[in-house]
């Protein structure tokens, strides 16, 4: 593959060109592909610029080594907490990330190798086409760390598998198995890890030689309807989201953390 000419510039991320066909690939293995600032920035500079990407007619998402994002970065918590400005700063970046990603027009097929977990699970969740290897899980366990499953969990979730599944998932911040994802329609397709690369490539072959226009808008006419969603419960659940980064147990929960221990929560 190629580097592409028209996706430069960035650090967090790896982007190759296979013809028509874009991959990009979260570049942090080190920390599990955790999503900062930086890389948030970069994926929404990314669906921004690939609105004007006419040599583009679909993209591969995955990440490096070993999972496909562990979600955010917990680190990154402990360092805007008490920030009014830096919260409000993080509130609007969220904001038009989720609905950057959903004004892509090209379809985004979601390789799922490892752990996609949190923001990392709505980060593939809101693309158009889910695949997991078998050894792959999937969850967001926002409550387990303190806080509110707001950046997108809970406008996927309910969507995806209905009102009651996604309640016991969000609410007890289980994580699912590949099988199980694939099982309760969560995602389209659980696949033996050795054949993830080649369902991923034949859908990409799919997307990227079919008929355009008729792919794209097709896509489009379906997402009024997550955008619609969008606009009713995604400021309400960053705000909500954004207040829980505030709390004791958030706090307490990035503290046990990074000591390595069980945290103890107070309900505060």
């Amino acid at each position: 593959m190629d580097q592409s000419m028209e996706h430069l510039g960035y650090n967090t991320l790896q982007i190759e060109r296979s013809g028509a066909l874009l991959r990009v690939t979260l570049n942090a293995p080190d920390k599990l592909n955790a999503i900062d600032c930086a890389m948030e920035s970069e994926l929404l500079r990314l669906f921004q610029n690939l609105r004007e990407d006419g040599a583009t007619a679909a993209v591969v998402l995955t990440g490096a080594g070993r999972a496909f994002s562990a979600g955010g970065d917990l680190a990154h918590s402990l360092r805007i907490m008490g920030d009014s400005a830096l919260i409000k700063q993080e509130f609007d970046l969220a904001r038009r990330f989720v609905n950057a990603l959903l004004e892509v027009e090209q379809p985004i097929i979601a390789r799922i190798h490892g752990d996609a977990i949190g923001l990392g699970a709505t980060l593939a969740l809101l693309c158009d086409l889910t695949v997991m290897g078998h050894s792959a899980r999937i969850g967001d366990p926002h409550v387990r760390v303190g806080l509110v499953a707001g950046d997108g969990g809970a406008l996927a979730w309910p969507l995806l598998i209905g009102y009651a599944r996604a309640k016991r998932y969000l609410l007890g911040g289980e994580l699912l198995t590949a099988a199980e994802a694939e099982r309760i329609g969560l995602v389209n397709f659980c696949v033996p890890d050795d054949e993830l690369d080649a369902t991923v490539n034949r859908w990409g072959e799919r997307f990227s030689s079919g008929a355009r226009l008729a792919i794209q808008w097709t896509k489009a006419t379906l997402n009024l309807g997550l955008k619609a969603q969008a606009a009713q419960v995604l400021d309400a659940g960053l705000a909500y989201e954004m207040a829980s980064l505030q709390s004791r147990d958030h706090r307490e929960a990035v503290e046990a953390f990074l000591a390595k221990r069980k945290p103890e929560f107070s309900g505060h």
